[in-house]
């Protein structure tokens, strides 16, 4: 039994998901063994407690990718597979179909991520050993505790955008959920609070603000990317040399005004240009272990976050760290 067999049954084929079709529609189809990047749907939206829309993510990012986004990035003059040749796995079955979850008993939430850890604690060894990039639409941001517990084996830099720290121990009674995910990883050792860095944080509580002092946590808040964004542009290029990299990035990191659908907007925020030149300066030599791109909206046939995911995902995948293993 070949790789792809093995994982065909953890998985909703994308064309028939919601969306139909697959991300970034190119001219010519990869197969899995050709491609280099994998994409994998994960419409979670269990413990978010403010806006619903996260589950629509892989939908809303899909369906423009391959039907209204070009796949050249233009200030760049490359296309998307000059570099990325990719492969859509789909979504991933158990996040496709446990939609239910009671949001009220802790045991029911508990049964559900220890059944999600044990799916992806499959899936990304096995791409990882098959020298595959996996990228993550989410879905909900707790699933980043999931997911960086596998790549933390290659001692990655996590480069985090954000509007929010997401480093509490527990939210309204749930100590896994969106707001928690960096908090347990940090605070289980799955990574070293040197090693993290969140860009473009503007909401948190005291608590989060002395944990990231205590565990020398690296901010760039928003102010800090407005009013000093030179400097942000060489700490990103020095400690990014030679480093295996991991990006979880939460749309909310960009100003309320580009994001309507996403479930949680800020003021304050970071424009487009500013993220690209931080994507763009990530050191030549570092390479891309793997990535979330979560929070993502969708309502009433309003695309223009699918759009702006689409757009910033492929100045990720046409960036060099992707050649690099």
């Amino acid at each position: 039994m070949d790789d792809l067999s093995l994982l065909d049954n953890l998985f909703i084929k994308p064309e028939h998901t919601n969306s139909k079709c697959c991300f970034c529609d190119v001219p010519k189809p990869i197969s899995f063994r050709e491609s280099n990047v994998n994409v994998i749907g994960l419409p979670i939206d269990i413990t978010t407690t403010f806006g619903k829309t996260a589950s629509f993510g892989p939908e809303s990012i899909r369906i423009t990718s391959a039907n209204q986004i070009e796949t050249l990035v233009f200030e760049k003059n490359l296309e998307v597979y000059d570099n990325s040749l990719i492969y859509d796995m789909g979504d991933l079955l158990l996040a496709a179909t446990k939609k239910n979850v009671d949001i009220n008993n802790k045991n029911e939430i508990k049964s559900f991520w220890n059944e999600f850890d044990s799916q992806v604690s499959k899936v990304i060894p096995l791409l990882l050993e098959l020298d595959k990039k996996p990228v993550f639409l989410g879905g909900e941001h707790t699933i980043t505790y999931s997911l960086f517990k596998e790549f933390s084996k290659k001692n990655p830099l996590l480069l985090h955008f954000d509007a929010h720290r997401d480093l509490k121990p527990i939210y309204n009674g749930m100590e896994i959920c969106h707001t928690t995910p960096f908090y347990h990883l940090v605070n289980e050792g799955y990574i070293k609070g040197h090693d993290l860095v969140q860009i473009g944080i503007r909401q948190a509580d005291k608590g989060e603000n002395q944990f990231a002092a205590d565990n020398g946590i690296t901010t760039f808040d928003a102010w800090h990317c407005h009013n000093s964004f030179a400097s942000i542009i060489d700490w990103i290029k020095s400690k990014s040399r030679n480093r295996n990299i991991y990006i979880s990035f939460d749309i909310d990191v960009y100003d309320i005004s580009y994001v309507p659908c996403t479930g949680t907007p800020e003021p304050f925020g970071l424009n487009p240009f500013q993220i690209c030149e931080i994507i763009d300066n990530i050191d030549e030599s570092s390479s891309l272990a793997g990535m979330d791109f979560v929070e993502t909206g969708l309502k009433n046939g309003d695309y223009r976050e699918g759009a702006l995911a689409t757009n910033t995902l492929l100045r990720i995948l046409t960036h060099n760290f992707i050649k690099n293993s």
